[in-house]
């Protein structure tokens, strides 16, 4: 994988989809490379510059370095329950975006996702719990009207968050000087928990 040699080196955003799709086929079929620690001494010395954005469920089963065979210092990842676009993390996305040059952002949801499985069974799941409940409802609500009787609206209702939160992501001043350059792309994409493999939206 070029980027383990080219840490420093700035990566399109048509390529950073190109390394995270060939990394992910290596992990789906067993032939991941040898994690090259050796990087440490330069990313410390000279600073990061990940060539994408990870924002990802903090599900255990969906560790983001390892399903897209990346080494140290290759991908931002921004993790929460529900893969959430809060302040918090929008925030945390622009800053690699704008200063360490990232150039693709990807919204990595996956099946059987337990917030929003969550959201669709509703209840009460007090104050915190109930926030990430709350954000994932616009994308229910959405499926619900769309499928009332849908036999799968657990899948239907991951797809059409991770929809929902990548236009979250679209609508920041700071994705969109980017994106109207085309200099940064912004995917959806999900996992599958069985076969490993990522599907991407776009």
């Amino acid at each position: 994988m070029a980027t383990r040699n080219n840490l420093f080196e700035l990566t399109s955003c048509d390529r950073a989809l190109e390394l995270l799709r060939e990394g992910n086929k290596r992990f789906v079929s067993g032939k991941v490379l040898t994690p090259d620690f050796d990087v440490k001494s330069a990313l410390a010395e000279k600073g990061q510059a990940p060539f994408a954005v990870i924002l990802s469920c903090s599900d255990s089963r969906v560790p983001p370095e390892i399903i897209f065979d990346v080494g140290l210092g290759q991908i931002f990842t921004v993790r929460t329950a529900g893969h959430i676009a809060n302040p918090v993390t929008i925030g945390s996305m622009e800053y690699a975006v704008e200063h360490l040059k990232s150039r693709l952002i990807v919204v990595l949801g996956h099946d059987k996702c337990g917030a929003v499985a969550a959201s669709i069974s509703g209840g009460d799941f007090g104050p915190n719990i109930g926030a990430l409940v709350s954000d994932i409802k616009t994308a229910v609500d959405i499926v619900r009207a769309k499928e009332p009787d849908s036999e799968d609206i657990l899948g239907q209702c991951e797809d059409e968050h991770v929809r929902q939160t990548a236009a979250k992501l679209a609508e920041s001043a700071i994705f969109k000087k980017y994106i109207d350059d085309k200099t940064l792309k912004i995917v959806g994409a999900k996992y599958n928990l069985k076969s490993g493999e990522v599907v991407f939206y776009d």
